[in-house]
């Protein structure tokens, strides 16, 4: 796998194929997402090299495509016979579609409060759906609990090995998109994390090709006031965190009160150098419509909260004006419907 050898591959995160795990992959056109230069909204913020990369423009909008390929592949490989996976609602609308192209049923259990279009859209792809009072940790504990009657494979985030994978594709695009380098600076929306492991895992890679050196980009988790077991830990120095008691946010990809990849994520943040920021519900929901205003991208509430933490770290002069500096939109809009009318209601 070299530069010249990706440059007549085709356009989807499978034109890494020598670092992923399936031979025959099931795939729907996934990866290689687009990076946009967000000129309007970096001046609004003072950073002359501000980028978003809309991994909404996945297929089921959302970066939880990547994933679900690569574990879906490997499970067609290794011959599963039902797959099934707790979510907040981008993961099971993923797992559901990947499941229908291979062929095989699937499992989808998720909060009652979810997204109505996750629900859909799962349903639209023939997943059996069941949902629960609750948070995704208690759909996560009705999985493990019911798997092995059942006769399910698990494919939660982490519990099997290749989702993790898909998503490190994310880190390899960045690279090749900025021209065999890496960005100063990568502001990553973080729930369970997996993204932010996953690039932190191609970035070790990498370096091992000879790719790139031992810099890597600053890792910026960001989590919701109201659901921050990461940026807690990371402040108080601890290694992993604590569960997060009542969890509550409009942002429900970041509503993950204990991360099962936690000390992964503080090990990346702290490797790079990075550092770890709170917003507020109030906070993601304007900075949506700027987004929206300024660059013309309709993004998810986890997307929008980069946004918040790019204009916090820059005030306080962490980001430099001329540094490169990468946002994670990591979903699309339209599957947030409630949540944009929320904020197309306030003033």
């Amino acid at each position: 796998m070299t530069r010249e050898a990706l440059g007549s591959r085709p356009a989807t995160m499978w034109r890494y194929e020598e670092v992923l795990p399936a031979r025959q992959a099931i795939s729907l056109g996934e990866g290689m997402t687009p990076v946009v230069h967000a000129e309007r909204l970096g001046k609004a913020l003072g950073l002359d090299g501000l980028y978003v990369k809309d991994e909404g423009l996945n297929p089921t909008g959302s970066f939880k495509a990547r994933g679900l390929a690569a574990a879906v592949s490997r499970a067609k490989e290794l011959r599963a016979k039902s797959l099934a996976a707790p979510t907040a609602g981008n993961a099971g609308g993923a797992l559901a579609a990947y499941a229908a192209k291979a062929g095989i049923p699937c499992v989808i259990v998720m909060p009652a409060d979810t997204p109505a279009a996750n629900v859909m859209e799962c349903k639209a792809f023939g997943a059996h759906v069941k949902k629960l009072d609750g948070l995704i940790s208690d759909c996560g504990k009705y999985v493990a609990e019911h798997k092995e009657k059942e006769g399910w494979f698990e494919v939660s985030t982490l519990k099997e090995p290749y989702r993790i994978e898909g998503k490190k594709t994310m880190g390899y695009e960045l690279w090749e998109q900025f021209g065999s380098k890496l960005p100063d600076v990568i502001i990553y929306p973080t729930g369970g994390g997996v993204g932010l492991i996953g690039m932190c895992k191609a970035f070790d890679e990498m370096q091992a090709m000879g790719w790139i050196g031992s810099e890597w980009p600053r890792m910026v988790v960001v989590q919701a006031a109201g659901c921050a077991p990461i940026v807690d830990a990371f402040e108080h120095g601890a290694e992993s965190a604590a569960f997060w008691e009542h969890a509550a946010t409009i942002a429900s990809g970041l509503r993950v009160p204990k991360a099962l990849g936690d000390f992964l994520i503080l090990n990346g943040v702290r490797k790079t150098k990075g550092t770890a920021v709170t917003v507020t519900d109030e906070e993601i929901l304007e900075a949506a419509k700027k987004l929206g205003t300024h660059e013309g991208i309709f993004a998810a509430p986890e997307g929008a909260a980069t946004v918040v933490a790019a204009q916090k770290l820059a005030a306080k002069g962490w980001i430099k004006k001329d540094e490169t500096v990468v946002l994670f939109n990591t979903g699309c809009g339209y599957k947030y419907s409630e949540a944009w009318e929320k904020a197309l209601r306030a003033k």
